[in-house]
């Protein structure tokens, strides 16, 4: 759900094999662009400078934001779960309208485009629960799947309907955050099932007595 680039130190090798599988597998991979997947946002994090520092240019990290552009803004699986980078939009009520958003440029700084990169679900008036609740009885929807924050747990219900949930996928964020990781996945009956996955040790590397070698 996004945001595959800026989340450590092998993001180019991550994209790379996620265009790969999206390649052999077509149908049965959907990418969508995270607030991250942005020209902007790569040069002020890391993916710029680590495209720079492997390939001695930034003709990789071109090339990986013109895929950007192409990345899908949402997902249904099975009609009845939406999933999304960030959040809603006040300006989006339908599935619908998701639809024929332009996405192929760069991430603006307003709109629903950029609401759906962006917006983080709060007791407030354009998040409230009640717009859940609104949005997924409108498009006959039983549950937003969303990433963008952080969550300690690696997966978060949100509201008492638990209509929407947060699922974040990297480990111990940042190198230093010591967060869990989760993956959501649903069986044929649409059943729910969340994977934990804490912070693998990389395999190059030899811990002694707590030390890295």
């Amino acid at each position: 759900m996004g945001d595959f680039v800026d989340r450590g130190y092998n993001s180019l090798e991550v994209f790379t094999i996620l265009l790969l599988l999206k390649a052999r597998y077509p149908s049965n991979i959907t990418l969508l662009r995270g607030n991250h997947e942005s020209r902007q946002l790569t040069q002020v994090y890391e993916f710029y400078d680590e495209c720079q520092r492997k390939y001695g240019n930034a003709n990789a990290w071109q090339y990986c934001t013109d895929v950007f552009d192409y990345l899908a803004l949402s997902a249904i699986i099975d009609g009845t779960v939406l999933c999304v980078h960030g959040g809603l939009s006040p300006d989006i009520r339908t599935i619908d309208q998701i639809r024929i958003i332009e996405r192929n440029c760069e991430i603006p700084h307003e709109g629903p485009f950029c609401d759906l990169m962006w917006s983080d679900p709060e007791d407030i008036e354009i998040w409230a629960a009640v717009h859940v609740e609104q949005l997924n009885h409108i498009n006959n929807l039983d549950l937003v799947c969303r990433a963008h924050q952080l969550v300690q747990e690696g997966l978060k219900y949100m509201f008492q309907d638990k209509g929407l949930v947060t699922v974040w996928s990297a480990p111990n964020y940042c190198y230093r955050c010591g967060n869990v990781a989760s993956i959501l996945s649903f069986n044929e009956n649409m059943l729910k099932n969340a994977k934990m996955e804490e912070e693998q040790k990389p395999l190059n590397q030899l811990y002694v007595e707590g030390q890295t070698i």
